[in-house]
């Protein structure tokens, strides 16, 4: 059924105004200051007197099916999507993390069924985690399907990390390809020689997960890549960077000509590297790479996202239990399952930590969780309010009170990173290609699957 959303003060990356928007089949056809409801065929109405209309946000980098030693995140498609859904999020593009033994199509299609079951769109990024004479077929087989980004690891040695020779490979072959290159930015075999040294002396516990990947890691894996774009001109997205001298390193690069746009992940941008100092063991909830950093540099990258040096802020959604999967790790920091669940609680983190104290407006947090995701990946219908896009809307509520809680959070995990903090504002109603599916903050009953998102190559 057709949708009409009444008196919506719609906010963009670069506009502020009212109006009425009509959706049809998945689209905005009309956008006009007043719609007379009369005059259209039987529709589903929404007042948005009162609330924010936003494009309907993108999370550029989420892990849902994720292997690690033998076990898996907690989320599944269905409890992934739902919950972002109820945080405003209708995209999700999802990392692909082959073994470096499996074949990357088999693998594709593998990460491919587990979305099926999705109601919001989703992506995907087919992680390289191994490049031989076989690859590059393999890699234009998944690009012609519509995956138009690559990820690789600069970390993770003997695992998911690629060699020097790889790399250059990769970016050379996504430059011919038309597409662009995620890449997680460490220096393997420092991380390596660091961890050993401290895990000799008996430093175990997760408070010395960041002392093993210190700022000068990232950095040196920031300038590492960039100088294999330059090498190959090929494009590239960093994600989640976390302190001042990798983002330093990356402004550098960018201006030199190498073309690199860089992601924070919310975890960063509230947590600080206390968290994963907290006793009994309690720290290894917040164990993530790169690690959370010393309080001053979520300051810098709150000021790099309001000065458009830092593009987008993902979640980098990582879901492990506590009790049973994060206690993997009890007596060797290295063996914790990496990340933060928070794919619900982005755009409430962002709204009420950057926007309602004055860190960023409210074009920027539409421009880092929509609009700049869509234009980096290509997400060609997605990312701003206008005739002719998908009807993806987040109807946000400014005046909504709350506090996160692992006891209402529809994630699957058995804890949040952000137990306690308060919202100042949440969505009230969420539509995904013109179908209500979040009302009144609460997810609608058997809501329609979402679906693979249609990219173009932007690399």
């Amino acid at each position: 059924m057709p949708l009409l959303v009444k008196n919506a003060r719609i906010v963009t990356a670069t506009a502020d105004y009212t109006a009425d928007i009509y959706c049809e089949r998945d689209t905005i056809t009309r956008i006009d200051r007043t719609i007379d409801q009369w005059t259209l065929p039987p529709c589903d109405i929404l007042d948005a007197a009162g609330l924010i209309t936003f494009p309907g946000f993108i999370d550029p980098h989420v892990h849902v099916h994720l292997p690690f030693m033998g076990t898996f995140a907690k989320d599944t498609w269905a409890s992934a999507s739902r919950a972002a859904l109820l945080g405003g999020t209708t995209t999700l593009v999802e990392m692909i993390c082959p073994a470096r033994t499996d074949d990357p199509v088999s693998a594709c299609d593998l990460w491919r069924s587990k979305a099926r079951e999705s109601i919001c769109d989703y992506s995907f990024h087919m992680g390289v985690t191994r490049f031989d004479d076989r690859t590059p077929a393999g890699l234009k087989q998944i690009v012609d399907s519509g995956i138009t980004s690559f990820k690789v690891f600069l970390a993770y040695k003997g695992a998911l990390g690629i060699d020097d020779r790889e790399l250059f490979e990769t970016l050379r072959l996504a430059r011919e390809l038309g597409v662009v290159v995620a890449a997680h930015c460490e220096n393997q075999e420092l991380v390596a020689l660091l961890q050993h040294q401290l895990l000799a002396v008996g430093k175990t516990g997760p408070e010395w997960h960041e002392p093993s990947r210190p700022p000068y890691v990232e950095a040196s894996g920031v300038h590492h890549l960039c100088a294999f774009a330059e090498a190959t001109g090929a494009r590239i997205y960093i994600v989640h960077t976390s302190c001042k001298p990798a983002i330093e390193e990356a402004r550098r690069a960018a201006a030199t000509g190498v073309r690199v746009d860089v992601e924070a992940v919310i975890p960063h941008l509230v947590l600080d590297r206390s968290y994963a100092e907290r006793p009994n063991f309690d720290g290894a909830k917040y164990v993530m790479s790169p690690p959370l950093r010393e309080k001053h540099h979520q300051e810098f990258l709150w000021r790099s996202l309001a000065a458009g040096d830092v593009a987008t802020v993902a979640t980098d959604h990582a879901p492990f239990d506590f009790a049973t999967q994060k206690s993997m790790g009890k007596d060797d920091f290295t063996k914790i399952p990496n990340g933060i669940p928070s794919i619900e609680d982005r755009v409430n983190l962002l709204y009420t930590r950057g926007v309602r104290e004055g860190r960023i407006d409210l074009h920027t947090l539409v421009r880092v969780a929509s609009t700049n995701p869509a234009r980096i990946l290509g997400l060609s219908t997605k990312g701003d309010i206008a005739v002719g896009l998908d009807a993806d809307l987040c109807l946000y509520d400014p005046d909504h009170r709350a506090v996160i809680s692992a006891k209402s959070h529809a994630m699957q995990t058995d804890y949040s990173a952000f137990e306690g903090f308060e919202i100042k504002g949440r969505p009230r109603h969420v539509v995904r290609r013109g179908e209500i599916v979040v009302r009144d903050a609460a997810l609608v009953a058997s809501p329609s699957p979402g679906r693979l998102a249609p990219r173009i190559r932007t690399g």
